[in-house]
């Protein structure tokens, strides 16, 4: 089976999955803190992360990721939506982007008390939650 390495603030986690798992499912299953405001359906951009290895591999993007990904923040050529990216019989390495780790923070409110906590305690600035891309 396939592993999915997620990159998120310092840490790395991998987990095998079977194919045809989409990477926020997959990033769901293990633990990864990606975002998902809209709960996967392909209409908010707060799944976004970056593909650092596989990018070929993955099921194809549509037209419809493709349109969501224009409101995303910082896209990049190897810019996918876990929601939409599909893991076919390759190892994938994703990096999730700031974008989404917010996101992750705002629908998890006591782990992002504790982490505005430790920022605080280290003299770091406490990012403001994720912009609504519903209310735009």
């Amino acid at each position: 089976m396939p592993k999915v390495t997620y990159r998120f603030e310092g840490r790395e986690i991998t987990t095998e999955v079977k194919p045809g798992t989409n990477l926020l499912d997959a990033a769901q299953a293990c633990g990864a803190r990606e975002g998902h405001a809209c709960g996967g359906v392909c209409a908010c951009s707060t799944c976004h992360v970056y593909v650092t290895k596989g990018f070929e591999s993955l099921v194809e993007a549509e037209d419809d990721e493709q349109d969501i990904l224009d409101k995303a923040f910082d896209v990049k050529w190897n810019s996918r939506l876990g929601c939409q990216a599909e893991v076919t019989d390759q190892d994938v390495e994703v990096v999730i982007s700031e974008e989404s780790l917010q996101a992750w923070y705002d629908e998890n409110p006591v782990e992002r008390k504790e982490r505005d906590e430790r920022l605080q305690a280290e003299g770091k600035a406490i990012p403001p939650p994720a912009r609504d891309l519903r209310n735009t």
